[in-house]
Order: C-alpha cells, then structure tokens, then sequence
C-alpha cells in the first residue's frame, strides 16, 4: 500500500482539509488512511529533517497496544486515553474488540482537544457501532476535573473499579508552566487503587550528540505551534511514577517494554529510532493517598 494518495476518507463536516492536523499526521505515520494530501506532505517534510518519526510513531503505538492487552489480561475494562488523535490503526477500542471475547465489554473515554480529531473520532465510532462503550470527550489532557467529570465520562466510567490511563506521547505537550506531575496526580487521585497508568514521553539521547541535535531539530518545528513539544530525560520521566508500583520491567525505551518481537535483533532504522522515548506502566498501590 502506498502513502495514501489514492485512498482519503470522506470528510466530516465543517473539517479544514487546507490545513495539515497533527492527530492525521500522526495517523499518516503509523500508516493509516484518516490523513489527506495536506497532512502527507507535512509528514514527509518533517520525515526529512528527522528519519525516525514514522519507526518512533509506530514504536509507541505498539507500546500502547500491549500495555492495553496487558490490562485487559489482568482483568482491567476501563480506559481513558488522552490525547487520543484519531482512533485508528490499533486504536484503544480497537484493541478491546481483537482481545476480548465476545461475551465481555470494557469501555473506553479518548480525549482530545483538537476539533479535526474530535471530528473523525465520533465519525469512526458512529461508523463502527462502537458509541455505546466508547466515546470521545473534546476536552484538553491539562483539564482533568473537566475530563472526569464530563457526562460521557461519567456513563462509560465506574471509578469505584480499576481504570487504565493512557498518557501517550501527550505529555511532552505540556511545559513546565503546565506541571506535569500535577496533571497526572489530578487524574490518579480520581481513580481507585488497581487503576494502571501507562505513559510514554519524548526524550534527547544523552550519550549521542548527532541524535540529540536531530531531535532537538524536529522540536523545534513545533515551537511556533500550538503543540510545542518539550523533551525530557529520563529521570524526570522515571519520577512521574514515584508512589506508584511499577510493572516489569520498569521506565524502559517503547521496543523494551514486553516486546512480542525479537527485540534483541531489531532491523536498523527501528533500532535507530529506539533512543527517542521512555515508557513505563504503574500502578495504583492500596496505601496511595491523594498526595501520594
């Protein structure tokens, strides 16, 4: 299948189809088919000012397809992905419906703020019957009273049982003006012990000055929008679970964490790419307060 020029979807009304959409190029890197000529021609030019986009978006998704089998298997129905995008190409609800039996249900809240993703998340979930488990609230990730409290949150969410909260590659669109911790802390105060966090975040390779400036080049592109991106080291990452119980095996890079691949004899431009993220999964202990 070829980048996508033959195959754009209708559509959803009143969408600017002038104007690339991040959630589309991010759905165009992990080979979807919800992103128009616009959004491709964005994608090759960041692809062509840092290679590794694609190998690092699809490396993410995959982080996030089995941390949410992992929930499933340990007995886990209830997601909240923030920053959700467009859901496709191994969407959360995606990955409920392929792992579940048919005779079990978990539910499912993405949130995302941009309009051009709220529109084709309630498009695809419409189209695809899923709106009675899932939904989409247009709300931003920095809002977390906002989110939990809004009514599709509400109908799908029983906070008395175990919730996995998906933070993606979403926080490192929050500076440090928007206090990272204190985001996470205002969603997992709000959920009961048992609930997961799993979260994944950019970073600048510290023993590698060639691959720090690459990336340093592909955030700066982002600096005069209004999804700067920051990136941040490992340790601040890893401190973001303090209180937590972290799952094996701990804040890793994406392909290490419970890979279903031979993660030993990765081919070249996927080990390449590997130094660009750290991920980690939690969870939430019995003892855990709200200050944690």
């Amino acid at each position: 299948m070829t980048d996508g020029e033959d195959r754009s979807p209708d559509a959803p009304p009143g969408v600017d189809l002038e104007k690339p959409s991040a959630a589309r190029i991010y759905d165009w890197y992990l080979g979807g088919n919800q992103n128009w000529a616009v959004d491709r021609e964005f994608g090759r030019k960041i692809e062509q000012l840092w290679p590794h986009a694609k190998h690092g978006s699809r490396h993410n998704r995959q982080f996030m397809n089995r941390a949410v089998r992992t929930a499933l298997d340990d007995g886990i129905r209830q997601f909240i992905d923030l920053g959700s995008g467009v859901p496709t190409v191994g969407n959360v609800h995606e990955v409920v419906r392929d792992h579940l039996p048919e005779s079990e249900q978990a539910s499912v809240v993405y949130v995302d703020f941009e309009a051009v993703a709220a529109a084709h998340a309630r498009l695809i979930l419409e189209r695809e019957g899923a709106t009675e488990w899932a939904a989409l609230v247009q709300q931003d990730m920095r809002q977390p009273k906002a989110i939990l409290d809004d009514p599709e949150t509400q109908r799908l969410i029983d906070f008395d049982q175990p919730v996995c909260l998906l933070m993606i590659a979403v926080l490192h669109f929050a500076g440090p003006d928007d206090r990272p911790l204190d985001i996470i802390r205002g969603y997992l105060d709000r959920l009961c012990a048992g609930s997961w966090l799993a979260l994944s975040h950019m970073t600048v390779p510290e023993d590698d000055p060639e691959a720090a400036a690459g990336v340093l080049r592909f955030a700066e592109q982002y600096k005069s929008t209004a999804n700067p991106v920051w990136l941040r080291p490992r340790d601040e990452i890893a401190s973001w679970f303090d209180g937590l119980t972290l799952l094996e095996p701990g804040v890793t890079h994406l392909t290490d964490w419970r890979p279903d691949f031979d993660a030993d004899n990765l081919p070249p431009r996927d080990l390449a790419a590997k130094p660009f993220a750290w991920c980690g999964v939690a969870e939430k202990p019995e003892s855990a307060d709200s200050g944690r």
